[in-house]
């Protein structure tokens, strides 16, 4: 399995360890027959009230708990708890190709980063990852200082323009050349689509108290193919977040292979 097609979501780079012996065909391609609609590309002038507006949205991910879901094809998905305040949070992500299905958890509790990978971590144990050894852009889902796996607030920072649509929804296009590492994209990919890299739609939504709800970003086609967009639902404001540190005796310090995997 392609460890790049596994890297759309944040903690899919963690799991190409555990997915580097499989082989055959990923079921992502051709997946955006079954998604939305793509989001479209936009026109018009920049709106600078716009994109503050819309800014200020995703800043508030920073100062409360939420659910985030994020998609990427019917083969990827990834749900976290999130309590930012307090730095810690819970993830699973899942991944399901024509070989192997994978599912990796993570925990986050102040400045540590815990990680259950199959074929890494013992059963009953959890992986300690060392945030110091992780190289730059690595995007590890749940992260000190990147606690959203998607990392919205700094991908919006990187839109070439805004429009409001109405007075919930916003579109725009992305310069992903100077997001490298959000969203799970990486520096490979980006440099892949070439021009189009800088010139990516996306739509986003806003709930009933002003807060962000969606985002859809739509990437590059691939080999003339379309690609699934990546879509991302914050949903459960004020959650009660449910994070605790494991037992020393459950702890187990990652090995080098799963740095190396990194890039580290």
């Amino acid at each position: 399995m392609r460890t790049r097609r596994l890297a759309g979501l944040g903690l899919s780079v963690l799991a190409a360890v555990a997915m580097a012996g499989c082989s055959g065909n990923d079921n992502t391609s051709g997946a955006a027959a079954t998604q939305t609609p793509s989001a479209p590309v936009s026109s018009g002038p920049a709106d600078s009230a716009a994109a503050s507006a819309l800014g200020a949205a995703a800043a508030k991910l920073g100062t409360t708990s939420f659910k985030v879901t994020i998609t990427a094809g019917p083969g990827v998905s990834m749900t976290g708890l999130v309590d930012a305040p307090n730095n810690k949070g819970t993830g699973t992500l899942k991944l399901s190709g024509s070989s192997a299905d994978l599912e990796v958890k993570s925990l986050l509790i102040d400045q540590d980063l815990y990680v259950q990978i199959p074929g890494v971590t013992k059963a009953g144990t959890w992986t300690h990852v060392d945030v110091s050894r992780l190289p730059a852009g690595a995007n590890t889902g749940l992260r000190p200082g990147q606690i959203d796996p998607a990392n919205t607030a700094q991908l919006l920072s990187s839109a070439t323009d805004v429009q409001q649509v109405d007075s919930r929804s916003y579109k725009g296009t992305l310069d992903l050349t100077k997001a490298v590492g959000l969203a799970g994209v990486d520096k490979v990919t980006v440099d892949s689509w070439g021009t189009a890299a800088s010139q990516v739609p996306f739509t986003a939504g806003l709930d009933d108290q002003g807060r962000l709800s969606a985002l859809t970003v739509q990437p590059p086609a691939v080999n003339g193919k379309t690609s699934p967009p990546i879509e991302v639902l914050y949903t459960d404001y004020g959650t009660t977040v449910d994070a605790q540190r494991p037992a020393a005796s459950e702890i187990v310090e990652a090995p080098d292979n799963l740095y190396k995997a990194l890039g580290g």
